[in-house]
């Protein structure tokens, strides 16, 4: 019983640091990409700066809320683990 308790944890704390490792991979990518393309849409037409700030800003917040999710939602499955709940649930059951 322990040894799946402990499968279970071990497993979800790999999968949470996979899911915050690749919305932090993606979120660095994603602003890497922003930032450059506003830098070359600055360059080129720098009337339009204002403009473009602004939609990079609202963006850039879109992109940050993205990673932000899924940051919850492995802090969901760290400290309120429904799948341990449920084997839980089941090994008391079955006892």
């Amino acid at each position: 019983m322990e040894a799946i308790i402990s499968n279970i944890s071990g497993l979800t704390a790999i999968a949470a640091a996979i899911m915050i490792g690749l919305g932090a991979f993606g979120t660095a990518l994603g602003f890497g990409l922003l930032g450059g393309k506003f830098l070359e849409a600055s360059a080129r037409q720098p009337e339009l700066v204002s403009m473009l700030q602004t939609k990079l800003f609202i963006i850039a917040g879109l992109l940050d809320a993205i990673s932000m999710i899924g940051v919850g939602i492995a802090l969901l499955f760290v400290f309120n683990n429904p799948i341990l709940s449920t084997a839980l649930e089941l090994l008391k059951s079955a006892h």
